[in-house]
């Protein structure tokens, strides 16, 4: 029995999501990182020091996973721990020397394959798409 997918804005979006996806993750393996480490030091990159519990929160991902991330990216170099001054529960994180160097590299690149991903919509478009899927989001 052949069966179709009754819900094609669903599955174009699942297909579309996995096709950025493996973009990425062929582009960060460049950099020996996966796409969570990436999305890790994006968020210090542009955010500043955070503690684990912000920066899970962003990227949502559970803490158990954070905490994995956090000491992989640890190990490479790229980030610090240190304690919360006010909170002796928190943890915060910030990027090194190596990590901010690293993510002045990477960043160009991965705007402008960003850029190349979405460049065939013009600014009407884009505009709609992100309408579109806030909508989506919305509807619990």
């Amino acid at each position: 029995m052949n069966r179709k997918c009754t819900n094609l804005p669903f599955l174009v979006l699942m297909q579309t999501s996995k096709e950025i996806h493996e973009r990425m993750k062929l582009e960060m393996t460049k950099y020996n990182l996966s796409i969570t480490e990436f999305s890790v030091l994006e968020v210090l990159y542009n955010k500043g020091k955070q503690t684990i519990q912000q920066i899970g929160h962003r990227i949502l991902i559970t803490s158990g996973s954070m905490t994995y991330v956090i000491d992989r990216l640890e190990q490479k170099g790229m980030l610090n721990r240190s304690a919360c001054p006010n909170d002796r529960r928190a943890i915060h994180v910030a990027l090194t020397a190596n990590g901010n160097s690293l993510m002045e590299e990477i960043m160009p690149k991965h705007q402008e394959l960003v850029n190349n991903m979405f460049g065939s919509l013009d600014s009407h478009e884009s505009e709609l798409l992100v309408k579109l899927l806030k909508k989506v989001s919305s509807e619990r």
